[in-house]
């Protein structure tokens, strides 16, 4: 019988999740359909509720129902617990497991050019995308230092984490350099440029914006201003899928062709 997967979301007509996780039952032998589902904005408990009815194995979570699944969630991972939102549910008769596989995504991608571990690591934003990737950042060993516009969301985060995490305020960068920043702001959905100093990065550094699909100001930047390394998030997109297929099914799929013929469509 093949067993049946959904994205959640609303908008959700963009996803890449469909294509992605059937090029991972092609390449993987998995016998299974995978879906992109619409839920009303109102409507995502009720939407989970029709899928667990109908025999759903699992979905994934995107904006704006990250936060009610961790909430709907009776059993969260130390991941989901981190992040306070969930991506990926596993579902089962009686509970639903949580998780969430963003950071452990675009830790693996990052791998692929820098190795984080002792790497200073500068994290611009203190919304939902940062407390998704942090735990799996400082599991890496990354000295983590998050720089917000509101300061007291940072503040926020520092305590979420236990102090495991140094923040600052903008102008209290200039002077401070690092082997990689991350954005994990929405700036580049608005074409806008956080506010870094010039001289930002070390010899040797990575840029990465977890947005994918577009050459952000940020990514410009960084190119200008001595990043050696500059990526996009597609890579997280493609290994935060992976995590989430090897949560349900057991098979971790092999993501570097897949992340290959994604940015190189034929």
């Amino acid at each position: 019988m093949t067993d049946k997967y959904a994205v959640i979301g609303n908008p959700v007509s963009h996803s890449k999740s469909p294509l992605i996780h059937a090029m991972f039952a092609r390449q993987t032998g998995q016998d299974i359909a995978y879906e992109a589902i619409l839920a009303p904005l109102q409507g995502f408990a009720e939407t989970l509720a029709q899928l667990r009815s109908t025999g759903y194995c699992g979905c994934n979570i995107t904006v704006p129902f990250k936060f009610e699944a961790c909430k709907l969630a009776t059993q969260l991972t130390e991941r989901g617990k981190a992040a306070q939102a969930v991506n990926t549910l596993k579902l089962e008769d009686s509970w639903l497991l949580g998780d969430n596989t963003d950071g452990v995504g675009l830790v693996r991608d990052i791998s692929r050019s820098l190795l984080l571990q002792g790497k200073r690591v500068l994290l611009l934003g203190a919304g939902g995308a940062a407390y998704g990737v942090i735990l799996p950042l400082l599991q890496a060993g990354a000295s983590l230092t998050v720089v917000n516009r509101t300061v007291e969301k940072s503040q926020k985060l520092q305590t979420a984490f236990d102090g495991k995490v140094d923040i600052c305020s903008y102008p209290e960068l200039p002077g401070k350099q690092f082997d990689c920043v991350i954005n994990a702001t929405s700036s580049g959905l608005s074409k806008e440029m956080p506010d870094l100093p010039v001289a930002i990065f070390d010899a040797g550094a990575m840029a990465y914006d977890l947005m994918y699909g577009t050459e952000t100001p940020f990514m410009k930047f960084s190119r200008q201003h001595g990043a050696t390394i500059v990526m996009d998030g597609l890579g997280m997109l493609v290994e935060q899928a992976a995590e989430s297929f090897f949560l349900w099914r057991g098979v971790r799929p092999e993501t570097t062709a897949i992340i290959k013929a994604l940015r190189n469509p034929q």
